[in-house]
């Protein structure tokens, strides 16, 4: 197979190569991508902390009770950890929703902030639910606002420019997801894990998200969380050098990564989005109803046929990962800084994609 073989060639831009490959549109072979729904080969089956998180809360967070999760790990990649699905049916709505309708609005910060005035984007599903409702399947139709949005940044804002984070750029962070992430973090071994600060990637069909690795928060020890929605992916998880060749995988809507241990700071990149393998315009998961009797205490909010109508128009051409993570140690502060720019903002909206110190792009060929 043409990546096994560029596999096995390693050396200086064996990473680079692979992402190249798999960010071909034509008869693009994915025979080397590992798929967790059929596990086999180099994974394995990983343990979870079952104990650790009750049936009530994981129902509150909008997940099953975590002795039906199936968790795996793969080998040569100690502390990665693949959970396929594991929200209860409906769920997974929610978290999309907030995604397109609450997260992005103000303080968060988002990648269209940067060349458009305050009152532009104070309402970008408001100004976009309309035209993503009509939306055809023409491509060359003007893309809404929510179309545009590549990013948004939660809790501590990231500074693209320092790749730090900073005391002075912090807004409250979302308490649903906060609460999602704890339970997720708990039930892989991480009781106590604080989120700190999000990322929220968009992607479209013609997204992609170069080679980095994730070293900004100053605590390693705590895991990097990382949840998908809608359309399908391919990820590249390396080494801790550019030199080592990645292993490719698939993500599907609902599944969650966690990077610890080893794990926490290896390379890794997107190198291309890919139709639901169900062949509908959702995946199945998607299509299910939430259940009209949540437990006391739940995050989960029901979202209107309205709304759902919205978030579906979009997510047929689209993907949406949240990443969290725990910035800070118990009692560590930042350190003292001058001199920086408060508001912690990139010069320009594509310097989130620009791979590894340059580019990290959502666009073609960004590698």
């Amino acid at each position: 197979m043409a990546a096994a073989a560029l596999t096995r060639e390693g050396g200086e831009d064996a990473f680079r190569r692979l992402f190249r490959f798999y960010r071909q549109r034509d008869a693009l072979d994915l025979r080397g991508v590992v798929d967790f729904s059929v596990p086999g080969g180099q994974v394995f089956r990983s343990q979870l902390s079952i104990s650790s998180v009750s049936d009530q809360d994981a129902y509150r967070a909008g997940l099953q009770p975590v002795s039906q999760w199936k968790a795996y790990g793969l080998n040569g990649y100690p502390g990665f950890i693949f959970i396929p699905n594991p929200f209860l049916p409906g769920c997974q709505r929610h978290w999309v929703k907030q995604c397109l309708k609450l997260y992005p609005q103000k303080p968060n910060v988002c990648n269209l902030d940067l060349h458009m005035a305050p009152e532009k984007t104070t309402d970008l599903w408001g100004q976009s639910k309309e035209q993503l409702k009509r939306k055809g399947s023409n491509k060359w139709e003007p893309r809404s606002l929510l179309e545009k949005l590549r990013w948004v940044t939660l809790g501590y804002h990231y500074n693209w420019n320092t790749k730090k984070y900073s005391a002075n750029h912090h807004t409250p962070f979302p308490s649903d997801l906060a609460f999602l992430s704890e339970q997720v973090a708990a039930a892989c071994g991480f009781q106590g894990f604080q989120a700190q600060a999000g990322i929220l990637n968009y992607y479209h069909f013609d997204s992609s998200l170069g080679i980095h690795v994730d070293e900004s928060e100053l605590d390693h020890s705590r895991p990097l969380l990382s949840f998908s929605f809608g359309q399908s992916s391919i990820f590249l998880l390396g080494g801790l050098k550019r030199e080592e060749a990645p292993t490719a995988m698939f993500m599907h809507s609902g599944d969650i990564m966690v990077m610890s241990g080893f794990s926490r700071l290896l390379y890794h990149a997107v190198p291309r989005v890919l139709p639901s393998p169900e062949g509908t315009a959702l995946p199945s998961c998607l299509d299910q109803a939430l259940s009209s009797d949540l437990p006391i205490g739940s995050v989960i909010e029901h979202s209107s046929d309205e709304d759902w109508q919205v978030c579906a128009k979009y997510l047929q051409s689209s993907r949406i990962n949240m990443t969290v993570r725990q910035v800070l140690a118990e009692g560590q502060k930042f350190p003292e800084e001058s001199g920086t720019n408060e508001k912690g903002q990139a010069p320009s909206e594509d310097s989130h994609y620009q791979e590894n110190s340059r580019a990290k792009r959502h666009k073609p060929n960004t590698d």
